[in-house]
């Protein structure tokens, strides 16, 4: 054999053997995947995040898939001629526009359960009005109606703990009922976090556009790798958060306060990011985490990493 195909056999053991703590510490653990951006549109990388779930499920995980739609949605409004409204940067949903978001995220929702069952691992797609899933109340943006758009107000774990329970993977789309059984939109990372929150996953995994939070945002190499909440309160209070990752980041530190061990924001658009994150030392996003949990670098690996990435 040659000695450079031994070093890539080499290379391959090297990676398992460097992702075998991580398969112990999380072995039957619940974790949540929430799964948005351009990654869902993008064929190929469809393909890879749903590679990477089904490993985890197969590799003893227990992960539960809560996913968006906003692009496709997007889409179908402009197709079926309508005009999409946004107040305060919510999409304004009136009574057609929640039946075909309904009709588009539904679409999504099995397309990503036939993935799934392709290879090898039984999914079982719900959306929040399954079982009682999601109860919502109907959301206003600063006092604004925006229609049928709901804040969830409980979450029926047991539907979820039930499919665990007997093996599938369940892949949830985030629309729910109010006390009159009325339809309501949800954001779907609202959706995931309160799930998380819910099945007090382990871990509770963000795929986005966007390669993780930035010390500054302008600074393209002063991406933080773990970040304490205390430490994300601080950059919220100077103003270094804007935009998207507002929101994201005060889900995550919600998330975080009510008891899910660790939060991932990921570049959903880097090729098996979820299993890059999970089971290497480093990661390639930004891991969100309690004050108190245990950091897998230490203060002087993180200046040093901050100076590497200067140079």
């Amino acid at each position: 054999m040659e000695e450079k195909q031994m070093q890539k056999i080499l290379q391959k053991a090297e990676v398992l053997i460097e992702a075998l703590p991580y398969i112990q510490r999380f072995n039957r653990k619940i974790i949540v995947v929430k799964y948005g951006g351009s990654a869902m549109v993008d064929e190929e990388l469809k393909k890879n995040v749903i590679e990477d779930v089904t490993l985890l499920k197969l590799v003893g995980f227990k992960p539960i898939i809560v996913h968006g739609g906003g692009k496709e949605i997007s889409r179908w409004v402009e197709k079926a001629g309508m005009e999409p409204e946004f107040v305060n940067g919510l999409r304004k949903t009136d009574a057609p526009t929640m039946e075909l978001v309904e009709m588009v995220l539904g679409k999504v929702n099995k397309s990503l359960v036939q993935l799934v069952q392709q290879l090898g691992v039984n999914a079982i797609g719900i959306s929040g009005k399954d079982g009682g899933l999601l109860k919502v109340e109907k959301k206003y943006s600063k006092g604004q109606d925006i229609g049928y758009v709901g804040e969830i107000q409980k979450v029926n774990a047991k539907v979820l703990y039930d499919l665990l329970e007997k093996d599938f993977l369940p892949i949830v789309c985030p629309v729910g009922l109010d006390d009159s059984f009325e339809t309501y939109n949800i954001n779907a990372d609202d959706a995931a976090c309160a799930i998380a929150k819910a099945v007090k996953a382990e871990k509770l995994a963000f795929l986005t556009d966007v390669k993780g939070v930035y010390q500054d945002p302008a600074d393209k190499s002063s991406l933080i790798s773990e970040l304490s909440v205390s430490e994300a309160h601080k950059l919220i209070a100077k103003g270094n958060i804007g935009g998207g990752m507002l929101p994201k980041l005060n889900n995550c530190i919600e998330a975080i306060e009510d008891g899910v061990s660790r939060v991932h924001i990921l570049d959903g658009r880097i090729p098996h990011c979820l299993l890059l994150e999970i089971f290497t030392n480093k990661g390639i996003g930004t891991a969100i985490l309690g004050d108190h949990e245990e950091r897998f670098f230490t203060a002087e690996e993180i200046e040093r990493e901050k100076q590497d990435g200067s140079r």
